[in-house]
Formats: structure tokens, sequence, C-alpha cells
């Protein structure tokens, strides 16, 4: 019996040189990657945001837009900020090394290269990111070790924080009545969902994960947070009407049969969002914001409609 071959690791290579975009088309794909090509930093971003790759290979010094612009485009970005990126520089000088790395790069090698060694960084650079990120295979989120890391890094940073934890209430019964595809496309587009959400409504530094099942985290900054929880709830109650059948929908319900076999009326999928944040106390770990968002996170799905809570038990209605 055979068994399934991982699909090839997607890497692109960056540079305005031909030559060298050979050279590493003719080390990395004997390797078993997939490569692409783009010859400047503007077809770069291009092709990241048409198809995100597993890796990046950025050359410094470019036309159009220098390599470290292109990693600070990509960083900024909510969706692409995980693309490991290697920077290819031709010099050796500590400076333009430093400035990569602050740029965002994750790793960087000189030119003239040994193509052993490119490999060898490749091949750690991602099983680094793998680790690190561990990411959600169905919404390709962040998960849970990126997100403690993630709430221990602004915590530290001694900055207006605000994580919003979110669940979505009785999405077991929509999975048990519909089946596990059409449970699974409420998680992806709820993903998508609290990305747009972020980008219309949040900040350039905001962060969205997937700590599993149907719950989700959103890091965003204390100015910001009542107006994006406010985008969330319109957004979610206007996407779940559409994710039921016809009948379902018009009803206003489901009539799903419990453990017991019994009939029961089930409401719309809602949404509901806990809200930590280090206004009215301050914050010193993953663990304790953990604790406070579960303990308002139980509040806020007392409610059969969407809804978010914060401390002092404010609630602000759909």
């Amino acid at each position: 019996m055979s068994t399934a071959r991982a699909p090839a690791k997607r890497i692109l290579v960056v540079d305005d040189d031909p030559d060298l975009r050979d050279i590493l088309r003719s080390t990395l794909e004997p390797a078993g990657f997939f490569v692409e090509e783009a010859s400047d930093g503007v077809k770069a971003l291009a092709a990241v945001k048409a198809q995100a790759p597993d890796l990046i290979l950025l050359d410094y010094m470019m036309p159009e837009l220098t390599g470290p612009e292109v990693c600070e485009r990509l960083k900024q970005d909510l969706l692409l900020r995980h693309v490991p990126i290697i920077m290819l520089t031709g010099k050796s000088e500590v400076q333009d090394k430093v400035h990569g790395i602050n740029a965002g790069a994750d790793d960087y090698v000189v030119k003239p290269f040994d193509p052993q060694e490119l490999l060898a960084r490749v091949q750690m650079v991602l099983r680094r990111t793998a680790m690190e990120l561990e990411a959600n295979p169905l919404t390709k989120l962040p998960g849970n070790t990126s997100i403690q890391r993630e709430i221990d890094r602004r915590i530290s940073g001694n900055v207006p924080l605000a994580v919003c934890y979110l669940d979505l209430n009785r999405f077991k019964a929509f999975n048990d009545h519909y089946g596990f595809k059409r449970g699974d496309e409420v998680i992806q587009r709820t993903a998508t969902l609290l990305l747009d959400a972020c980008k219309s409504h949040g900040g350039p530094q905001d962060f969205v994960g997937h700590i599993g099942g149907d719950d989700f985290i959103v890091i965003t900054t204390t100015d910001r947070v009542d107006g994006l929880c406010q985008a969330i709830v319109r957004a979610f109650d206007a996407m779940a009407l559409q994710l039921y059948d016809p009948a379902d929908r018009s009803r206003g319900y489901l009539l799903h049969k419990d453990r017991k076999g019994q009939e029961v009326k089930v409401p719309l999928l809602s949404i509901a969002i806990a809200v930590v944040t280090n206004e009215l106390q301050p914050l010193t770990h993953a663990g304790q914001v953990a604790t406070i968002g579960a303990e308002l996170k139980a509040y806020a799905k007392q409610f059969d409609h969407s809804t978010y809570a914060k401390e002092r038990r404010q609630i602000a209605d759909s």
C-alpha cells in the first residue's frame, strides 16, 4: 500500500540577476523544492499575494523595491507576515545583515554561497517556522505556541493591549446537523472574516490566531478594539445567515435531534467575544490573560445573540 507524498515546499526566488535565479533553481529543485521566480520587488509582492509560498529567498539590492522594503511590506500583512524570508546579499558587512534582520528577515545568506549551506539554511528555517507557527491546517492561522509568544511579547513591550477570545455559539449542533464539510466551511469563512475585519477596522500590527476548533484569538490595541469587535459581530451575523439551508434560514433556527433523539429548536450561529485589556489592570503573562478571557467568554456565551464582553461586565449587543 503506497502512502501519499507531501506536496513539495514552494520557494519564491527573488533576484534581478537571471543567472543567479538559474543557480538557485538548479540547487533547490533537485532537493525536492518547487521553485518560482520574480525579477524585482514589485513582481515579488504580486506573486506572494497571488499565492503565498512556503519560503522566500530575497535579494538585498533590487530595482523598484529593495529586499528590506519588500520584507517590511510583507511583515505588515496579516496573512503574509508568517512567510519566512531568507535575505540574499552580495556583501558581508554586518550593517546589511542587521538591516535585513530588522526588516523582518528570518535569516541571511551571503553571495557567493555554498549550495549545501544554502540548502541547510532553507531546511532549518522551514523547520523552525513550522515549529514556531504551528499553523492550523484548516485556516493556516498561527496556533497556540505563536499565540502565547505574541501575547507575552506585547505584555513585555508595555503597550496598550486588547486580547479578544472568539467562540462560535452552537457550532457543534450546526456541525452535527450539516456535517463536517459544512462545519469546516464555517471555520474557514470565520477566519477570513476576522482577517478582513482587522484590515478594515484594526491596525497594521494586529494578530489573528486559531486556538483550535471554533475558537479564535485577535490581538489589537485598546483604542481600536470596540470598533473592531462591533465590525466582527455585524459581519458574522450577516455571514451566518448564508450558511444555512433556505428552510432553516427562513425559520430562524435548526430543527435538530439531541443526544436522546428528541427534536429541539437550535438558534442560529452567533459569535461570543471576550475582550481582555490592560486598561483597568496590569497584565503580566499569557496565562493570566487566558484566565480572565475564559471568565468573560463564559459570560458572553449566555446570550443567544452575538456579543462582546469586556472587563467590568461591559456588554455591547449586536
